[in-house]
């Protein structure tokens, strides 16, 4: 077997420029009729996810668990929840998507395990136990209360009072979601090991859940914040988490000497990556500091683009300063993911094709690694559940103010006028919602004029143009509401040069161009600008793309 057959296209670095598709097994499809998506199910759908031109799938927790948080509390790192199947049918899922030339990364929790897990089980039987500090325990005050004021970022503190033990444990999230102490180096040995049990079985990289949580600082206070903020995972101005700055609890110096050890561990791997999650208020600096030197993580990714914000002004300036900051390091972009209310809801985008294709082709002309999230080619909006319907934690804490998770996690719909949208044959654990009915696989896959088709097209164009995959990037001023960019790929032939202008006022626009642009013969519908005399016009919402001679001053003047 020669080295594109291992590792694909584009070698061992394939992640670098990749676009990985992110399912949420529960919801994606269900084979066995029980009413939950499962791994059987994923491999159905793999000629679909194929068809999309991407390059990798992830997959959201499959473990064993509780699901209490719905995967992300695992009782069992090595073992396949069986809602979702089995280890052979995971092993048959990498060994179908290699087939059809797709790699596989799963999403790892390492930072805390369920309190189902064997592990804690023994920690918290005795103070004196060979795991006794595996997890991060700590004394009353004096008084009675915690040892800090730490919050949970699902609500109230992030300490537990444990009765065996009579102290309190850490925990982020969930209270059944306990902490594990990095600061021990046989935890950081066992968590290596869990890793590499999936690296020998051959996934292809991971996705690290809050992985600048991993450690905590001294048990101190953490100060509180002049004015609540809104934050990441649905972390609203109303929810205490946001009345603190975080400087002790998480996002520590010492988590840095884990991602060393993490990283070697991958090299021994060769063509295996990773990518990390980072919720932090800092979080582009934290993003460039956790990728650069090629000694930490492949990729990582923020919250700062699965927020509210959208205007171009917003978009410039964090474009910006993410490149100013991360130099040798490498980002991954997502506008979607199973934590935030969907995309065209968010964006304030439902049911305008216009604006849909504009925010694809904004993600996929920037500078990184992209992830998708499983029905943004669809354009599904944001599924409105009642209370009763609701299974999130998070979003029956704090209803209504905040809803939660669901609305972003219903079943994805495969066909219009089939029950549950063919996603399964009996009620799903939650309900398709009729709207999405409308925009279902089968109404989409041979519409031209789709959405989903338009997903399909620009993909397959940017994959034909390495400066757009793996090429630097400049930021012009902003003009207008047009959002300028140019990509540069070093090794690639002078003509590699790539000129990017999104309009994302609902005005056409019209922009001073250099003369010697060119249109590209192949570019999909989406890109729409028209390029003559030195300018470019740009209908509202409008998509322009072009080449032009490395030396040619750009000038973007409206």
């Amino acid at each position: 077997m020669n080295a594109q057959q291992i590792y694909g296209r584009q070698g061992q670095e394939w992640w670098r420029g990749a676009v990985i598709y992110q399912i949420y097994p529960r919801s994606f499809m269900d084979s066995n009729g029980d009413g939950i998506g499962d791994l059987c199910g994923v491999i159905d759908k793999l000629d679909y996810i194929a068809s999309l031109n991407v390059d990798a799938i992830w997959l959201s927790p499959f473990f064993t668990s509780p699901m209490k948080d719905f995967g992300y509390d695992v009782a069992d790192y090595r073992g396949v929840d069986p809602m979702f199947g089995t280890l052979e049918d995971l092993d048959r899922l990498v060994e179908a998507a290699h087939a059809r030339g797709l790699k596989v990364t799963i999403d790892q929790v390492l930072s805390h395990t369920s309190d189902q897990h064997a592990w804690f089980s023994e920690s918290r039987a005795s103070r004196d136990n060979p795991k006794a500090d595996w997890y991060v325990w700590a004394e009353a005050k004096a008084d009675g209360s915690p040892p800090t004021n730490w919050q949970s970022v699902f609500g109230g503190s992030a300490w537990q009072w444990d009765t065996r033990r009579c102290q309190y444990y850490l925990h982020n999230f969930l209270a059944s979601q306990p902490d594990l102490n990095f600061h021990h180096p046989e935890v950081v040995e066992a968590i290596l090991d869990e890793v590499r049990f999936w690296l020998d079985r051959g996934v292809d990289g991971f996705r690290l859940d809050a992985i600048n949580f991993c450690t905590h600082g001294e048990l101190k206070d953490n100060p509180p914040r002049h004015e609540a903020v809104e934050s990441f995972l649905g972390t609203r101005p109303d929810n205490p988490y946001g009345f603190q700055q975080h400087l002790h609890d998480k996002t520590q110096p010492e988590n840095l000497i884990f991602l060393e050890r993490l990283r070697a561990l991958f090299d021994e791997y060769p063509g295996t990556t990773s990518v990390g999650e980072v919720g932090d208020d800092d979080s582009l600096n934290v993003m460039a500091a956790y990728t650069q030197g090629g000694n930490r993580l492949h990729m990582a990714y923020s919250f700062d683009l699965l927020g509210e914000r959208h205007d171009p002004e917003f978009l410039h300036r964090t474009m910006t300063a993410m490149e100013a900051r991360i130099g040798d390091g490498w980002p991954c972009w997502a506008l979607g993911n199973h934590d935030v209310p969907r995309l065209a809801t968010r964006w304030h985008a439902e049911g305008d094709a216009a604006r849909l294709r504009l925010y694809l082709a904004f993600l996929l002309t920037q500078r990184g690694s992209v992830c998708l999230y499983q029905g943004e080619e669809l354009g599904l909006p944001e599924a409105e559940l009642t209370l009763e319907q609701l299974v999130d934690p998070a979003g029956i804490t704090f209803w209504p103010a905040y809803k939660g998770r669901d609305g972003c996690r219903t079943p994805q719909p495969w066909c219009a006028d089939t029950p549950h949208g063919d996603f399964s044959r009996s009620a799903p654990w939650l309900p398709v919602p009729d709207e999405h009915l409308a925009l279902a696989m089968d109404r989409q896959d041979d519409d031209p004029d789709s959405l989903l088709n338009a997903y399909r097209a620009f993909l397959a164009f940017r994959r034909e143009h390495m400066t757009l995959v793996k090429g630097d990037v400049h930021y012009h001023p902003l003009r207008d509401e047009v959002l300028c960019l140019e990509r540069r790929h070093p090794g690639r032939a002078p003509n590699e040069r790539l000129l990017v202008a999104l309009n994302f006022s609902a005005e056409p626009r019209t922009l001073t161009a250099p003369r010697e642009a060119s249109p590209l013969d192949n570019a999909p519908a989406l890109v729409n600008g028209i390029w003559s005399d030195g300018k470019v016009h740009l209908p509202p919402c409008g998509v322009a793309i072009a080449r032009c001679p490395v030396g040619e001053e750009v000038t973007w003047d409206v």
